[in-house]
């Protein structure tokens, strides 16, 4: 299917507004990826109860309460390559799960490379779903990008540490960090996440070429998935990463997983952050009644 127009539009205007961030480097790229207007793209943000920055298990972390809150939880990992993003740039997807599932919300800050490199976020990750599964009923784990792939890891270890989660969402995740998929060649450059943005985050997150095969940062590589928590993997149909999303969906299903799988058609890579279309809400909106129905 051919890439919506809209679509194409807001591709347009990011390659000409900045430069990706294998040329604008690491701290331009984080400042441009905070900017979360106009509202006819973006969105507009939820009312909370309450927005609180706090530290869980010494990790910096924003806690999004919405009015009416459930027992329960979300860990949100959010996306960026490892690199750049934070939970300001993910604050409107994190407002829109916590009202819509009537569950805090809990984006963590992880350590970002190149300054801390693998296994820094997975540890910052790792740490905060401990703590608070060990002080909340029902937890899960939720991210996007670069985010996902740290969520897939996190419910892995999880199993191996007998704790128990109730689910993962899993957005357009990174699974394989050791070969490139053919949606890499399809998408190549002009939907929003090229190939070569995407080979400069795997080199900055893990340089080393034989440590990205492991499936601490590769889960699509992993020997087995059974156990895991139930998964909801959400694509994009135009993203480079759609490919190696798909294979670790199937992964999961073969592997005796619960899972759902939610594709966007003619939608880029991103557009989870874009909820100034119906797409990207109604996308949310499904996640969100999913994430509620395990966190009973």
């Amino acid at each position: 299917m051919a890439v919506d127009w809209r679509m194409r539009m807001v591709a347009w205007l990011s390659d000409r507004i900045g430069d990706p961030s294998e040329i604008a480097g690491p701290e331009k790229a984080r400042a441009a990826i905070r900017k979360t207007t106009p509202k006819l793209i973006f969105g507009v943000p939820a009312v909370m109860q309450s927005v609180i920055d706090e530290r869980v298990a010494d990790v910096p972390v924003r806690r999004f309460t919405p009015r009416g809150v459930k027992d329960g939880v979300i860990v949100w990992f959010h996306g960026g390559g490892w690199v750049v993003g934070d939970a300001q740039s993910h604050e409107i997807p994190c407002r829109a799960l916590a009202e819509a599932t009537q569950r805090e919300v809990i984006s963590v800050e992880y350590r970002l490379a190149p300054e801390h490199r693998f296994p820094a976020a997975l540890d910052d990750c790792l740490a905060v779903t401990r703590a608070l599964s060990s002080t909340h009923r029902a937890v899960a784990v939720a991210g996007d990008s670069a985010g996902g792939n740290l969520a897939a890891v996190v419910a892995r270890r999880f199993v191996e540490e007998q704790r128990k989660l109730r689910a993962q969402l899993l957005v357009y995740p990174v699974t394989d960090c050791g070969a490139e998929s053919p949606s890499y060649e399809r998408y190549a450059s002009g939907h929003l996440l090229s190939r070569s943005t995407m080979r400069y985050y795997s080199r900055e997150y893990a340089p080393d070429d034989a440590k990205r095969l492991h499936p601490d940062i590769s889960p699509l590589r992993a020997g087995s998935l059974a156990g895991v928590a139930p998964a909801r993997v959400v694509l994009a149909e135009c993203d480079v990463l759609h490919d190696e999303g798909l294979a670790y969906a199937e992964k999961l299903k073969a592997d005796g997983v619960p899972v759902e799988l939610d594709e966007v058609p003619g939608f880029l890579h991103g557009f989870f952050n874009l909820q100034g279309f119906a797409e990207s809400r109604a996308a949310l909106q499904r996640a969100a009644a999913w994430l509620s129905q395990r966190l009973e």
